[in-house]
């Protein structure tokens, strides 16, 4: 059996980070393994009054503990990181336990829409960049993929061949591969572009484009592709199962809007999941 470990917070309601990404890796066929960064009582986006617990200095005794124990992952994939101490321990970790054969996967989550989350800056973005240099695969939206640039955010005004170099210059930072998610060249359709610097290789794979925002998408995304590269799915693959399972959780979701406003309903979409991993 695979085994990933993902690093990020946990929110004790609200579906996003760890309560989205255990589940979907575990009904991939893969154990899950948490390191947890910070419990919150609900997740930040839309919630108010929420406690948060940051658990930053847990982290180095927890890979201490595991590496005095010898146990090895295929991957590690992380979240959410919310400070720049998060984000030195993070590639600590990634030195103690990387191999010649598992996987390094970073979802730089720092902003959406053009804008940083509370709390990020320039700064922390040079320091996020850092991390994804050591990264196998990383997973930004446009947004993110601009803060790590350090260039201006396009918007929708851009076409396939900004997307190529957009590609190719996040490759440049030392990842070989990148996954960009949120690509839209119609008003139908929106899916993800990647490039493989060893390769040379750019793939798209394209989805219908629901209209609305829903909370926990990025992270159904990131987990679902996180496990199929773990499981040794091509690129292909790995990207067309991600897409169409988050695009099946939107739509599993449609009509259930204001009761379920916090996260998509991905838990009775995970039967069609266990059946896609099998093909």
């Amino acid at each position: 059996m695979k085994r990933i470990v993902t690093i990020q917070d946990i929110s004790c309601f609200g579906k996003c980070s760890l309560t989205v990404a255990l589940p979907i890796i575990s009904a991939m066929g893969i154990e899950a393994c948490a390191v947890p960064t910070a419990v919150l009582s609900t997740h930040t986006g839309g919630f108010t009054g929420y406690t948060y617990r940051d658990l930053t200095q847990d982290i180095p005794n927890i890979a201490k503990h595991w590496k005095n124990l010898d146990i090895k992952f295929d991957a590690v994939y992380t979240g959410y990181l919310g400070s720049f101490e998060q984000i030195k321990i993070v590639s600590d970790f990634f030195d103690e336990f990387k191999t010649d054969d598992n996987l390094l996967i970073v979802d730089p989550v720092m902003g959406d829409k053009g804008k940083f989350y509370a709390g990020f800056t320039n700064a922390f973005a040079a320091e996020m960049r850092g991390l994804c240099k050591k990264a196998d695969v990383i997973l930004p939206n446009l947004t993110e993929a601009a803060l790590l640039l350090n260039e201006e955010y396009v918007g929708d005004s851009y076409g396939e061949n900004y997307i190529k170099e957009m590609l190719i210059r996040l490759s440049r930072i030392g990842t070989k591969i990148v996954v960009l998610t949120g690509v839209s060249f119609d008003k139908n359709s929106q899916g993800v572009m990647s490039y493989n610097r060893e390769t040379g290789e750019f793939s798209g794979y394209f989805n219908e484009n629901i209209p609305g925002y829903f909370h926990s998408t990025g992270d159904v995304f990131s987990s679902v592709i996180s496990g199929a590269l773990t499981l040794g799915f091509d690129m292909g693959k790995a990207v067309k199962t991600a897409v169409d399972f988050t695009v099946s959780c939107i739509k599993n979701t449609l009509g259930c809007e204001k009761e379920h406003w916090y996260g998509v309903k991905f838990e009775e979409c995970l039967p069609d999941l266990i059946e896609m991993c099998r093909r």
